[in-house]
């Protein structure tokens, strides 16, 4: 697949030239705006299609091929945007088709902005026809470095096409309807389909009971939009096979299984918007950084910080502005977690629109003298700076299982409890994770998990086909795997396996999950630790608690109270050359963050740094032999850090013993 090819971390953002072009004055100030905040790749025509294509078949590419030449010509390269994410009025008056159904069969009115039906045979042709006019005119132009597909897809269909679609997709995946009425267990409150018309997607207005069904649905609305983003690149390929594609993804969103669609793109962009100073920064950076390391994932390779807010956002429930400092830092915390790029939502401040007060460089002033401004150049200062380590890469012994897919049917799942709060808690193991100073992938299932010392796989309610043998296989030559409650209860149709849980599973667990109970919130359990290294004696647990019985599991741990007082909480089960551990309850954050001490230091697991103060967020880069390791002060106060030893990479200047980070300070070292 194509590369993106950068010579070194590339500084930009999403560039709008289409609505200031009775401005002149303004593009020609942009160009030297840029020039100072050392920007040097951006993101063009996103939302442009009512501008290339103001009415059907006609289209005006002049102004664009005199923005990309100019950028080109002043040193600025450009991530051509197809503009799929919002279509033009004239296709919405004219073929009413291609805009979105919701529940109850209400077709929206045009407006906002992916709000399109991906099915639509005419939407597609329109999409395609455009994109060919932009890959025909702009692919071999030297300054496109890659292509930018669509925005934040988002969202599904209930169509009549969308419907006759997913049918389509029910006959693949399952030849007969005997063979889906028999996965789906149609005969549960009489539900068994004769004919394929009989089946329409879950909603509220019609079947809600069948979870394999909402399981499905959410496998067709992922394919499907697969397809669609297929369709989106064919005629790139077509003119251009040598630049890289590419899509900006939200993180943990809940419509798309996003590493499935890396059969497509050749990188992943992110959009990145935490919200600094509304809390705690430290947990805030912690969060990002599971998302951060959640998307480096998605292709187990470098990705791309596609969108960021130099100072604030405008849709958050409160829109505080970035403090000092903390641009530079949260940029930063970016590349040190594989990112290769710093580009922000937007360069120039639009003078009307939804978002006209949302944070950009350059605000209504226009002006360079801003602190906004004088930070954005900041970054692009420190970005030159770290050329030296363009090229490497995130190295991790651990990795941490989140499987969308299951994430899907843990919510279909009727018990034991209403919200399943699977990202909040694989979140909980993140952390726990990422406090040993550890560098932690976060993969996907189907992921090769053979390089890693140590893999948790939490919550693991579904196993697809090929799973539990791969995690025999890892365990058996030498891998340390740590599993949980709810693990192994249902096959990639939603059925329970017979023989018992965990299913497939239980011979490398050795025990058998007889029952599970469900604590309300004011609910307390506990977990008595029994002769683990690093443990306290006791710990809180709630929420979910597995009853389980041991088969060849050792225990280490019992509950404290309630009827399964002294049952096993805690074991461990030697199986082959590797150790596989069960986390019966949920625990509190202590006793994960001691639980998984003990684990990465018998299962070998390098750390780092040993001791670094509360509010100090470590990662590490590699490449060639030479480490560059990134120490973050998201404390909110002056903190130090010793055992330091290597060249600053920001200063040039040696650091030998300790070094003193101020608030929102950043060190990285090349050693």
């Amino acid at each position: 697949m194509p590369k993106l090819i950068l010579d070194k971390f590339a500084h930009g953002g999403d560039y709008n030239p289409d609505q200031w072009l009775a401005y002149p004055e303004i593009l020609k100030q942009d160009i030297e705006l840029m020039k100072l905040a050392r920007v040097d790749l951006l993101s063009v025509g996103i939302f442009s299609w009512a501008k290339l294509e103001p009415e059907e078949g006609v289209y005006d590419t002049k102004w664009l091929h005199e923005i990309v030449d100019r950028l080109y010509e002043n040193g600025i390269s450009v991530l051509l945007a197809t503009p799929s994410g919002a279509r033009p009025a004239w296709m919405s008056e004219k073929y009413p088709e291609v805009m979105r159904t919701v529940e109850g069969g209400v077709r929206l009115h045009h407006g906002n902005r992916h709000n399109h039906c991906i099915t639509s045979p005419i939407y597609r042709e329109k999409v395609y026809q455009i994109n060919e006019v932009l890959a025909r005119e702009f692919g071999a132009h030297p300054g496109v470095k890659g292509w930018h597909i669509s925005n934040e897809y988002s969202g599904y269909c209930l169509c009549e096409q969308c419907q006759q679609a997913f049918r389509g997709w029910l006959k693949k995946r399952y030849g007969t309807l005997d063979k889906l009425n028999e996965r789906w267990w149609t005969g549960f409150w009489s539900k068994t389909f004769t004919s394929w018309d009989q089946i329409r997607s879950p909603e509220a207005y019609g079947e809600m009971g069948l979870t394999p069904m909402k399981v499905a649905w959410r496998r067709f609305v992922n394919d499907q939009t697969l397809d669609f983003i297929k369709n989106e690149v064919a005629p790139i390929r077509k003119y251009c096979p040598d630049k890289p594609v590419t899509i900006n993804t939200m993180g943990f969103h809940y419509d798309y299984d996003y590493a499935s669609f890396g059969k497509v793109v050749d990188f992943f962009g992110y959009d990145s918007y935490p919200s600094w100073g509304s809390g705690d920064d430290f947990e805030t950076a912690l969060n990002t950084a599971f998302t951060f390391d959640f998307v480096r994932g998605f292709s187990d390779q470098n990705w791309s910080l596609m969108e960021s807010t130099p100072s604030q956002v405008n849709w958050h429930e409160v829109c505080k502005l970035k403090r000092p400092g903390m641009h530079l830092l949260s940029s930063l915390q970016a590349v040190a977690q594989g990112s290769d790029t710093v580009m922000m939502f937007q360069w120039r401040k639009g003078r009307g629109g939804a978002e006209k007060f949302h944070g950009a460089v350059v605000s209504h002033d226009s002006s360079a003298d801003t602190r906004v401004f004088r930070d954005v150049s900041e970054v692009g200062r420190a970005l030159e700076k770290l050329s030296p380590m363009l090229g490497s890469k995130v190295q991790s012994e651990v990795a941490l299982i989140f499987d969308q897919q299951n994430r899907w049917a843990l919510d279909a799942a009727e018990g034991p409890h209403k919200k399943q709060q699977y990202e909040k808690t694989l979140f909980e193991h993140y952390k726990a994770l990422k406090l040993l100073n550890v560098n932690v992938d976060v993969v996907h299932a189907e992921q090769d998990i053979s390089r890693y010392k140590l893999v948790v796989a939490p919550y693991l309610y579904m196993l697809l086909p090929g799973i539990a043998e791969k995690l025999k296989a890892y365990v058996s030559q030498g891998g340390t795997l740590v599993l949980s409650y709810l693990s192994g209860m249902v096959d990639e149709d939603d059925q329970c396996f017979m023989g018992g849980f965990p299913g497939p599973l239980g011979e490398l667990c050795g025990l058998i999950n007889t029952e599970t109970d469900a604590l309300y919130d004011w609910d307390k359990n506990g977990i008595a630790v029994q002769g683990l290294k690093g443990m306290r004696e006791k710990y809180g647990c709630g929420f979910t608690c597995a009853l389980i019985k041991t088969t060849t599991a050792k225990t280490v741990g019992v509950y404290t109270d309630d009827f399964y007082k002294d049952t096993p909480a805690l074991t461990v089960n030697d199986y082959g050359k590797g150790r596989c551990w069960y986390v019966a309850a949920r625990g509190e954050q202590a006793f994960l963050n001691d639980l998984y001490s003990h684990v990465a230091d018998e299962a070998g697991v390098k750390r780092i740094a040993r001791e670094l103060p509360r509010g100090i967020l470590v990662s590490r880069r590699s490449l060639n032999g030479k480490d560059y390791t990134f120490y973050m002060n998201f404390s909110g106060e002056e903190r130090t850090v010793s055992g330091l030893s290597g060249t600053d990479m920001l200063t040039g200047l040696p650091v030998s013993g300790q070094s003193v980070l101020p608030v929102n300070g950043i060190l990285i070292l090349e050693a």
